[in-house]
């Protein structure tokens, strides 16, 4: 891009938005609005007849529409001309548990208006006037320049984030001629376009880096190493099969054992700590809870404590490197299981409910075990004990009743090797292309707001 800054620049008497074109005006929002109000409750209404009501979840990360099932709510005939959404319209976010999720803006298409959609009391709605491009808006609001304001220096915490119309009403943002306007809206409209599209490609990338990343787990958990790797290890290759009686494991090799994996693991579930005593000093030791658990990594970004006392008969508690941990409440997420292996970043760190340790005895390899637990075996065998249920949940003793297949030990460990080798392989693939995706959306946000704060001029670029 051969952006340049424009010819001539006055100080917009902003701190954080510095310079702006000569000719552009500094103003609140709230001049170039006619509407700035809040939504509708309605009251619950399952037939066809309702209003639908958009609510935040329907919006992305990136302030699109994600309609897939959208609530229909009874609403007054005054309710439902007030609150109807028009082509144009920009709808936030004003309340969220989350700083990620609140102040974001979504601009009501001519797809979205032709659902005769209201919008939920959680959300405001903000209609520009003939002075503002509601495009210009949108990137704007989306953009660091619009959510500094807009969340971090202006919302207020009561348990939950809250912005209202006065705050939205109150943020400053530099505004060119309407013509203008409508260039610099072009520009973004094509540019941000072709990087989503890139985005999108690399994000599919992704997804079969990581299907090919279970296939290959599944496949050689389940019947051996390949021809060629079994060939290199001094094994047989393609050794015959066997039915295994099970549906969802199929055959496996003739040598191989079957057993349900209660016969080779001890299981420890958690302590019940009451939640009254969660500290969130991090001198305490951190306790180790089903949120905590990922796909295959241990994550602390919601983390709590616990004050250790001399006595406190805690110790069989006490989880080690190396050791296999499994969250039993919605156990299976979109990414896989979730089952992870501790590491001594992790530690110290104590056992909560809800959360078990699982130990192998000396003819089944942790790792082996570890990577059964995490492959579509596992999801395909407990899958149908929770069919219908709300919160997904596996208890120890279904656990201990999966069927799993067991090679000989020397084979288990050659297993783990190959699969250790040929995951870190993928994975460092997977993580080039999430460092890809990282530097263009840090490039995305960027260019939308060096555009909207006219730190560059694209009037000849649209």
């Amino acid at each position: 891009m051969n952006a340049k800054p424009y010819p001539k620049y006055k100080p917009s008497g902003v701190e954080w938005l510095g310079d702006v074109p000569d000719h552009w005006e500094v103003k609140p929002l709230k001049f170039f609005l006619v509407r700035n109000d809040g939504g509708v409750w309605g009251e619950d209404e399952v037939d066809d007849e309702g209003t639908i009501v958009l609510r935040s979840t329907e919006q992305t990360a990136a302030g699109e529409w994600k309609i897939e099932d959208p609530a229909k709510r009874k609403l007054s005939l005054s309710e439902s001309r007030y609150c109807r959404l028009a082509t144009g319209d920009l709808v936030v976010t004003k309340s969220s548990g989350s700083e990620h999720h609140i102040g974001k803006t979504s601009l009501v298409t001519n797809e979205v208006a032709g659902l005769n959609a209201c919008y939920s009391n959680f959300m405001q709605r903000l209609r520009c006037s003939a002075l503002l491009n509601p495009k210009i808006a949108f990137y704007y609001l989306n953009s660091p320049a619009g959510r500094l304001q807009g969340v971090v220096k202006s919302s207020t915490s009561t348990g939950l984030a809250n912005l209202n119309g006065t705050t939205l009403g109150g943020i400053l943002l530099a505004v060119p001629p309407f013509q203008e306007q409508q260039f610099i809206a072009d520009f973004l409209d094509d540019r941000t376009a072709k990087l989503d599209a890139l985005l999108e490609k690399k994000r599919a990338l992704i997804g079969k880096l990581k299907e090919k990343r279970s296939a290959l787990i599944s496949r050689t958990v389940t019947k051996g190493l390949s021809p060629e790797a079994a060939t290199q290890a001094g094994l047989t290759p393609n050794p015959k099969l066997k039915p295994s009686g099970i549906p969802w494991l199929g055959d496996i090799p003739e040598h191989w054992d079957i057993s349900k994996a209660g016969h080779f693991i001890s299981i420890t579930s958690g302590f019940a700590f009451p939640s009254d005593g969660f500290s969130h000093d991090e001198n305490d030791t951190k306790l180790l809870r089903g949120v905590n658990i990922g796909v295959s990594r241990i994550r602390w970004d919601d983390t709590v404590y616990w004050p250790r006392k001399d006595g406190d008969q805690l110790k069989r508690y006490e989880l080690k490197a190396g050791d296999l941990v499994l969250g039993m409440d919605r156990p299976w997420i979109s990414e896989g299981m979730r089952v992870a292996r501790i590491s001594e970043n992790d530690l110290p760190c104590l056992l909560l409910q809800r959360v078990v340790l699982i130990t192998t005895s000396d003819s089944l390899s942790k790792e082996f075990l570890f990577r059964l637990l995490s492959c579509q075996v596992f999801i395909d065998y407990f899958t149908p004990e929770v069919t219908g249920v709300s919160v997904p949940h596996i208890s120890p003793e279904q656990i201990s009743s999966f069927v799993i297949p067991l090679p000989p030990l020397n084979e288990q460990l050659l297993i783990n090797d190959l699969l250790e080798r040929r995951t870190a392989m993928i994975d460092r693939m997977i993580q080039k292309v999430e460092s890809a995706i990282e530097k263009l959306t840090e490039y995305r946000t960027a260019l939308i707001t060096a555009a909207v704060t006219g730190k560059i001029d694209v009037r000849k670029l649209h």
